[in-house]
């Protein structure tokens, strides 16, 4: 066991290398107003490239899931890192939006999606006794991408300008990824067989086609839609909030990109590990509780320095927790060995979320109306907890 311990260890290591490299995603924000300046483009168009990426990103997702599932995870998550780092290295040269789409909406985007299943599928076989605080982990690593390199972006951006930014990213996300995509072997298929699934009663029963027949799937495919629409709106418009409504010069407002960052890994690592602890659902509806609330005020209150970030940090800190359980949530449901494929599908309520969420702020009338309906179906996921069951494999 001491060598198989050593070598978990590893795996946790090349999870967190390639998760930090393609969780640099949610700093997209940082090349609004350089793209902006240099090129004349206006703001929604430069926008819409990281709702593509975020869409592609999960969409792809599907194919990664079965594929890992078929060759390994360490083959999908080096093509991953691959496309990855190409995507941004592309993105150099890019000279027109059609272009930046392509290369960074649809290449790097896809590379974050191949890679992203990759690390949380491997790393869960390797700790089937602590799932949620290792899916933390890995998922947490994602988070952090954003805080490790938003210094290191900035830099390149003031120095290099932001054609020559992505150029270096690229080949960077390609070295890191490819070295940490190495480290994700599987363990032997008898590893971990004494640990019981607390849900099932029997273990890997559900392929994707099994899982879109139970009723457990749909609540849960609402519930992490609902969960992650509040996050990826503050995420996308965390700048402008503290702008807009809390009256913040543009230096300190950007300073939310940071802090959410850092609430998002902590609330990966932290309720990840209260789910081993609580149970599951019972963390989302504490997570949901917490969002809306903190929407709620972001909607009637006037906000402030410190009202601002408290509502930021709720929403992040929670935000990151969803993305640490909803795996966990979907393993122990429908069990791990199918894990990549079906979370996979799960994980199409977060690409719908990334979509959603401009409409709704198109359509809502301004800033806090979103916030509110936001906070609505945070509610009414918080009430879809009390009604979501394992499924029943013999009645299948």
């Amino acid at each position: 066991m001491t060598n198989k311990t050593m070598n978990r260890w590893f795996v946790v290591l090349g999870a967190v290398l390639l998760q930090m490299c393609i969780g640099a995603i949610y700093t997209w924000s940082l090349f609004n107003q350089p793209l902006m300046d240099k090129f004349g483009w206006g703001k929604s168009e430069v926008v819409l490239t990281y709702s593509i990426a975020v869409f592609v990103f999960a969409f792809s997702t599907i194919f990664s899931g079965r594929l890992q599932d078929k060759i390994g995870p360490r083959k999908v998550a080096t093509i991953g890192a691959i496309l990855y780092g190409g995507g941004l290295i592309l993105a150099s040269t890019a000279t027109s939006l059609t272009q930046l789409y392509i290369y960074y909406g649809l290449i790097a985007g896809a590379g974050v999606g191949f890679a992203y299943v990759c690390p949380l599928s491997t790393c869960v076989r390797w700790f089937p006794e602590k799932k949620g605080f290792i899916t933390g982990i890995a998922v947490g690593a994602f988070g952090l991408g954003g805080l490790v390199f938003k210094s290191i972006i900035q830099y390149f951006i003031v120095n290099k300008g932001v054609s020559s930014t992505f150029l270096y990213l690229g080949i960077i996300y390609s070295v890191l990824g490819l070295i940490g995509s190495q480290f994700l072997i599987l363990p032997p298929a008898t590893y971990g067989s004494g640990v019981k699934n607390p849900n099932n009663t029997k273990e890997n029963v559900f392929t994707v086609g099994e899982m879109i027949k139970t009723k457990s799937f749909y609540f849960i495919w609402a519930m992490y839609l609902f969960a992650c629409m509040s996050g990826l709106l503050v995420i996308g418009l965390a700048k402008d909030i503290g702008i807009q409504l809390a009256g913040l010069e543009t230096a300190v407002a950007a300073n939310a990109v940071a802090m959410i960052a850092l609430f998002n890994t902590g609330g990966r690592l932290i309720w990840g590990t209260l789910s081993d602890k609580l149970g599951r659902i019972r963390v989302v509806t504490m997570m949901f509780i917490i969002t809306a609330i903190s929407m709620i005020t972001m909607s009637i209150v006037t906000l402030n320095y410190v009202t601002f970030f408290a509502c930021l940090a709720g929403i992040a800190f929670c935000f990151g927790g969803f993305l640490a359980v909803f795996p966990t949530i979907t393993g122990e449901f429908f069990g791990i060995k199918n894990l990549g494929a079906n979370y996979g599908v799960v994980y199409q309520a977060y690409g719908a979320a990334a979509l959603v969420g401009p409409i709704i702020v198109a359509n809502a009338g301004g800033l806090k109306p979103t916030f509110m309906i936001a906070a609505v179906l945070a509610i009414i996921g918080a009430i879809l907890t009390f009604i979501v069951k394992p499924p029943i494999v013999d009645n299948m």
